[in-house]
């Protein structure tokens, strides 16, 4: 006679999305709050990335405001060249978000195993997340930490902005906050004299740098050696730099890394990102083509290959002493007798499902993410900036 086996469990995806809904498959990446895996919609057949983060880890990071800033930013966007939230939920030890997969690997990945990129590509990527910052500007984001890391590459080779863990809404006040990665920081953010939107532009400039030479253009052994180059050096191109790029090319690289904010390219008191368009760099380019991914670059990522470190995957499976699966939140569990960081976390970081949900601001009077500017009568609600979103300071060549 034979055995009998369990029958699984049958998935309502009529219900709330959860991880019942996806099957796991491998794990391409971590940061400092959480891991991602390549996930598989089990009704619809796609592919996503799956980012989850610990919330026990969360809380002892202090971290728990900026993963719920994060995913209502993220609830809020959704444009062609940005890494895009799909779902969002939670499990009584995890937060989940579901983005949009990028196959092709990060910037860095690629400058690490090729070297620097040639010019029409540069151009390409920094046309793609210039549109991408425009994008976030117009409804008062602030990326705060673009810079190769946090740009993806889809399959076709085109860029896309990742990583929102310290993106924050721009209210009344300018921000304050030393946030990001201090080699791509803005003079301004490391002057803590208050700062804007164009802090990010200064960011694109540092990239476009690094992705043509292969180095950025202010180093130094220390944190503060570093803070005065950036604040007070005069920006060098390496002797070689005709050979790289065109003098068009370094114009426009001179004018993202203007020190003065009211005459950096992109920023509105210089012409705003018209322009950046018009600028005899990007002139060239077909804008309208590029809002539809059809402007492509010269490079390609290799499909045959692992775009990622692939020592991901082996850590999940020889390291983790709780790997990730699938389970039933306890019916039985008081949430209110958690400590507040916990509670904020049940109460705060919805759920999302953008087939079945209308995307909606949490930073704005009437949570509508067409309303831009704040009426007097009519206060901005929003998650402060956060103490522990200080700078990354102690990796120089992060």
């Amino acid at each position: 006679m034979g055995g009998i086996c369990c029958k699984p469990n049958k998935i309502d995806f009529d219900g709330p999305v959860d991880l019942w809904h996806f099957s796991l498959l491998r794990a391409v990446g971590k940061g400092a709050f959480g891991k991602v895996r390549v996930v598989q919609h089990k009704h619809t057949k796609k592919l996503y990335a799956l980012k989850y983060i610990n919330k026990e880890k969360c809380v002892k990071m202090r971290a728990a405001d900026n993963i719920i800033q994060e995913r209502r930013l993220l609830e809020e966007i959704d444009h062609p060249y940005v890494v895009n939230l799909r779902y969002a939920f939670q499990d009584d030890e995890n937060l989940f978000m579901v983005i949009d997969l990028e196959l092709g690997g990060d910037l860095r990945f690629h400058l690490e195993r090729n070297g620097a990129f040639d010019e029409r590509s540069v151009k390409i990527y920094i046309a793609e997340i210039a549109l991408a910052l425009d994008y976030l500007h117009q409804r008062r984001i602030v990326h705060r930490d673009v810079k190769p890391d946090n740009i993806l590459l889809d399959d076709a080779g085109h860029a896309h902005l990742t990583d929102f863990n310290i993106a924050c809404f721009l209210g009344k006040r300018p921000l304050t906050g030393v946030a990001g990665s201090m080699a791509y920081m803005a003079p301004e953010v490391l002057e803590k004299r208050g700062y804007f939107t164009t802090v990010d532009w200064w960011s694109l400039g540092i990239v476009a740098f690094e992705l043509i030479f292969n180095k950025r253009p202010f180093r130094a052994k220390t944190n503060s050696s570093l803070t005065n180059a950036i604040k007070t050096q005069e920006l060098i191109f390496p002797e070689d730099a005709k050979e790289k790029v065109s003098q068009e090319g370094l114009s426009a690289i001179n004018g993202l890394l203007e020190r003065d904010p009211d005459h950096r390219l992109g920023c509105s008191q210089d012409g705003g990102f018209e322009a950046l368009m018009a600028h005899p760099w990007f002139k060239t380019l077909d804008w309208e083509k590029l809002q539809t991914k059809q402007e492509m670059p010269n490079f390609l990522p290799d499909s045959k290959k692992a775009n990622f470190d692939a020592t991901h995957e082996l850590e999940e499976l020889l390291l983790e002493d709780n790997p990730l699966k699938a389970k039933k939140r306890d019916p039985k569990r008081d949430v209110t007798q958690l400590e507040p960081a916990w509670v904020k976390m049940e109460e705060k970081f919805g759920v999302y499902d953008y087939t079945k949900m209308r995307r909606k601001s949490y930073f704005r009077p009437n949570g509508d993410p067409t309303e831009t500017i704040t009426k007097p009568d009519q206060p901005l609600v929003s998650i402060e900036e956060q103490p522990n979103q200080s700078s990354t300071l102690t990796n120089l060549n992060a």
